[in-house]
């Protein structure tokens, strides 16, 4: 290593230490209004937003304006003929509170898929410059980016519009971004797995109908399944990283593609939404490994073990506030039922979900040994033949487009002001621990 480094790593190792024995002595001590662990673990716990779409229920899961993901099946319109909520009308909810009716949610897909047309050539343009081994989300990100050029909310703010009106153009440029994001994400799709060849929409399906469509997949369930997985992943209160990084870029006035675009890139960490992808490989390695597309018990869980003793994770299970099985999961579950009982893969997820929890707790630290939304979604993906994982952050992306674009709406509606938030050294801290004053009184 060169000097730099080398020398940056032993600072680096000595504070580590250092930041260690604070956390164990004093980790319980307030600094401000919280405690100094918090601001050292990712602030965890720490109630600082106002986030009015979705709220996180330790035990019933994501809520919706208060419901949850079994009302939404049960009061949501659908599609006519399909069995699964449209995700025009959680965007209808979140936007509005209200649950909305068959016309509202018609009239939505209608208007989205007008908004849709025309959308720029350079967007797709973007992406066909990119190396050909981007990375599915990178091409994803690059073409929401290359979409910012017909931002309304940039145009106007340019022309010195009046900020009780941002609001106003925020949510024109939401609007148009959620109806060609379907288009984006198909073309990196096609453009990655299908040697280009494109496939045009059909206007009068429903928009996850329609992008089901677009990505070459056009049986009735796997519409449905669009339809559910759109419905599941929109949206996760806001201290999540997509939902966060989106609300924190907006704030500063940054129009709905730049602000989404930055969650999204996010979104992409493995310790967010890339885990989707993780669980298929991570299933991919065992089966290799034990020689078999259907292990049974006893092999799942030597498995599991060797992979803690490792020391890496399992993906798909744990949560950092829920704490029963997500019932995201169950959703999928059900619907896997329903369709495809005898799958190898899906029967392997559900050996997983009885064996992994057990084994989990028993190591008596983990508070949520339960499986998360990750733990399904790929294998209900790789049934219908859409085996490409290093895809499936695209289509969390495009769902959690919804609730991250109708939170933002509201943001620049009620006004919030910049995220601002106090930052201290450890040498600050330490001084306060000295009895020094602090400098955030």
């Amino acid at each position: 290593m060169d000097k730099l480094k080398t020398l940056f790593k032993a600072k680096a190792d000595l504070l580590s230490n250092e930041i260690k024995d604070i956390i164990k002595e004093h980790g319980t001590k307030k600094i401000g209004e919280v405690q100094l662990a918090q601001i050292y673990q990712g602030m965890r716990g720490i109630t600082g937003m106002v986030y009015e779409t979705s709220l996180l229920d330790a035990q019933e899961g994501i809520r919706f304006r208060g419901f949850t993901i079994p009302e939404l099946q049960a009061k949501l319109p659908r599609a006519k003929g399909g069995t699964e909520p449209l995700p025009e009308g959680l965007f209808w909810l979140m936007m509005t509170g209200e649950l909305p009716s068959e016309a509202d949610t018609a009239a939505l897909s209608a208007d989205w898929s007008e908004r849709a047309k025309n959308t720029p050539q350079h967007v797709f343009n973007a992406i066909d410059a990119l190396v050909s081994n981007s990375h599915p989300m990178t091409q994803f990100v690059v073409g929401v980016m290359a979409l910012q050029s017909e931002s309304i909310f940039a145009k106007k703010y340019a022309e010195g519009v009046n900020k009780k009106d941002y609001w106003s153009f925020i949510y024109e440029d939401s609007m148009n971004l959620i109806s060609r994001i379907p288009l984006i994400a198909a073309y990196v799709y096609r453009h990655t797995y299908r040697n280009g060849l494109q496939i045009s929409s059909i206007p009068e399906l429903d928009w996850a109908g329609n992008f089901a469509h677009l990505l070459g997949f056009d049986q009735e369930s796997f519409k449905d399944l669009m339809r559910l997985y759109m419905t599941i992943h929109a949206d996760h209160e806001g201290g999540n990283v997509s939902a966060h990084t989106t609300h924190l870029v907006g704030s500063a006035l940054s129009d709905p593609y730049l602000s989404y675009a930055a969650g999204m890139n996010g979104l992409a960490g493995p310790l967010h939404g890339l885990a989707n992808q993780e669980v298929i490989k991570w299933i991919g390695h065992m089966q290799k490994e034990l020689g078999t597309e259907t292990p049974n018990g006893d092999q799942i869980a030597e498995y599991v073990k060797k992979t803690l003793a490792d020391g890496k994770v399992v993906p798909g299970y744990g949560h950092a506030v829920l704490r029963k099985t997500d019932p995201r999961f169950t959703a999928q579950q059900d619907f896997a039922k329903k369709h495809m009982p005898d799958d190898p893969m899906v029967n392997t997820v559900w050996k997983i979900f009885e064996t992994v929890p057990p084994i989990l707790q028993s190591l008596g630290k983990i508070k949520n040994p339960w499986p998360n939304v990750d733990a399904h979604s790929g294998a209900l993906l790789v049934h219908y033949g859409l085996k490409e994982y290093e895809y499936y952050t695209v289509l969390f992306a495009a769902s959690r487009a919804l609730g991250v674009l109708a939170s933002l709406c509201w943001s620049r509606a009620l006004n919030f002001p910049i995220e601002r938030p106090k930052s201290v050294t450890t040498d600050n801290v330490k001084a306060w621990l000295k009895g020094e004053d602090a400098i955030w009184d």
